[in-house]
């Protein structure tokens, strides 16, 4: 019997795993045909829109609504690609490397704001599942929130960082202001999933640790708290990708040097001499973007497995 359980066990580990390994290659498989019907339309669309002349302006498409195309406004895709190898003049790296370096920096202030904005995400969501009357008087505080323009409120951020920190133990510096702002992207999707999670457990559950006594902060722990995972992870999701984001808006709207933002900005200030440079700049923000989206996605595999999803 022992041997025959034993057997088993291995036999679904097994299944387990070429799930997994199936699943991982579908997605593979996904990702590279949309990026070959991205660059396929892309270079469609650019041949279309190069052959069109002035006396076709009128088409009820292309050359009317949507605008005709050439390599400044359209670089050819290998422009695109080799532009990433090539040596900005008066440089010693590559532009990849540039960008490499640069995100890297972008991806630091966003991993400060993704954690922080967790936290107080976190903090929020417990506070408002406390009490009815706390979840009614301020959840529409904190969605109300978000209507505030990022770009608008970036720049004060950044100059009150500089005017107002003096008295810390340490020197604050531009970019932990970025992460503040990449921080009031993340906390919203946090705390408004995480309190959809924390009411999640069934009034049994919730009766169950009533009988044994147990306190509030042991209920959340032991209880709501794990039954929160899957819907955090979904907040997990949109927030890393809205650090990004926050990061790189931050960036650019209040001039901080050293990361994907201020390169986007410059780049396209020197458009006319290198389009490319350009596109790349916004490739390598999709990129960084697609990197935080897969490591959450891996950290919920590993805490969740493959199967568990919010119901």
């Amino acid at each position: 019997m022992r041997l025959a359980g034993t057997a088993t066990g291995a036999s679904t580990d097994r299944a387990d795993v070429g799930a997994d390994v199936g699943r991982a290659v579908r997605q593979v498989v996904v990702f590279a045909v949309f990026i070959a019907v991205a660059c396929g339309a892309y270079t469609g669309y650019k041949a279309f829109g190069s052959a069109i002349d002035d006396a076709q302006t009128d088409w009820p498409l292309i050359g009317s609504i949507l605008p005709r195309s050439d390599d400044l406004n359209m670089p050819p895709l290998t422009d695109i690609v080799t532009g990433l190898g090539e040596t900005p003049r008066g440089e010693e790296q590559t532009f990849a490397r540039f960008l490499a370096g640069e995100a890297l920096f972008t991806f630091r202030e966003a991993f400060v704001g993704f954690a922080v904005g967790v936290v107080a995400g976190l903090v929020i969501a417990a506070v408002l599942a406390r009490s009815r009357w706390l979840e009614e008087g301020f959840l529409p505080y904190v969605v109300a929130s978000q209507t505030i323009p990022l770009i608008a409120i970036a720049p004060i951020i950044v100059i009150w960082g500089r005017k107002n920190f003096d008295s810390l133990p340490w020197e604050w510096q531009d970019w932990m202001s970025v992460s503040l702002i990449a921080t009031y992207l993340t906390f919203f999707p946090v705390a408004v999933n995480g309190l959809r999670g924390l009411k999640s457990p069934s009034p049994e559950d919730l009766e169950l640790l009533a009988s044994y006594a147990a306190s509030w902060w042991q209920t959340l722990i032991r209880l709501r708290f794990p039954a929160s995972l899957p819907y955090l992870f979904s907040a997990f999701k949109i927030a890393a990708t809205a650090s990004v984001v926050g990061a790189i808006v931050g960036e650019i709207s209040a001039g901080v040097a050293g990361g994907l933002g201020r390169r986007i900005l410059l780049e396209a200030q020197r458009y006319t001499t290198g389009p490319e440079r350009l596109y790349g700049a916004v490739l390598g923000a999709a990129a960084l973007g697609i990197f935080v989206f897969l490591l959450i996605g891996l950290a919920e595999r590993l805490v969740l497995g493959p199967n568990r999803a919010p119901t």
